[in-house]
């Protein structure tokens, strides 16, 4: 049997120091050339496009049985990945403006209290990690590298991250409901100790959930108004 997966325990502190020190190394290389630059934007998007795929391979060493949860990519991070990869090929706006706040609002969370039943050295593991740290790494890589910036006045981008933050809550639900899944934790908590167990019981949680989305998007967007004031 694989070992299983402890928030904060040693291996996730480990993970998590190593995955930011690797992003950081991507920060400077980008920063540094245009040459550098490319290649962190391949190996970004990337990472991203295939997340899916080498999640799956991962799942498929599992010898317990795979639920719906773990086949279908309607996870909120799922998304986060297509986009993400999308956002860095094509520059496109709203792509670029999902990917900010939904990668650093969302999947930094799942960095911090990973959803994760598997410990090291399962293959599931590494690709969690692996996963979420490429869509962190693009939402930084944008506004760092990329020159991005919100939309001014500066409460239309979060406005807009919230809005279709809601759509793919409707959307998640509704596949929950059809197919007894639990994505975008709209059913029930995570495995693991996480955020969403300080913001009430269920149903009382989805609506903190809202709340607590819209002030991580506020607030990611605080250092580029202060930016505008001193240009």
């Amino acid at each position: 049997m694989p070992t299983s997966f402890a928030v904060f325990s040693a291996t996730h502190g480990i993970a998590v120091m190593l995955g930011f020190l690797v992003l950081a190394g991507f920060m400077i290389i980008a920063r540094h050339s245009a040459r550098g630059k490319t290649i962190v934007t391949g190996l970004l998007a990337f990472f991203c496009l295939a997340a899916y795929g080498y999640s799956q391979w991962a799942w498929s060493t599992c010898t317990e049985p795979t639920s719906l949860d773990s086949i279908l990519p309607f996870h909120l991070c799922d998304f986060a990945g297509f986009l993400a990869g999308y956002a860095l090929l094509s520059r496109k706006p709203l792509a670029r403006e999902l990917t900010f706040y939904w990668g650093l609002a969302g999947t930094f969370q799942g960095l911090i209290t990973p959803a994760l039943a598997y410990d090291l050295p399962h293959p599931a593991f590494f690709t969690f990690f692996l996963h979420h740290f490429a869509i962190v790494g693009a939402a930084l890589f944008l506004p760092l590298c990329d020159g991005w910036r919100p939309q001014q006045p500066f409460y239309k981008s979060p406005l807009r991250a919230f809005l279709w933050i809601n759509l793919y809550l409707i959307f998640a639900g509704t596949m929950n409901v059809l197919l007894g899944t639990n994505f975008g934790f709209l059913a029930h908590p995570p495995i693991n100790p996480s955020l969403i167990d300080q913001l009430g019981p269920w149903p009382w949680y989805l609506v903190s959930m809202l709340g607590v989305a819209m002030l991580f998007y506020s607030l990611l967007t605080l250092p580029f108004a202060g930016l505008a004031k001193k240009s």
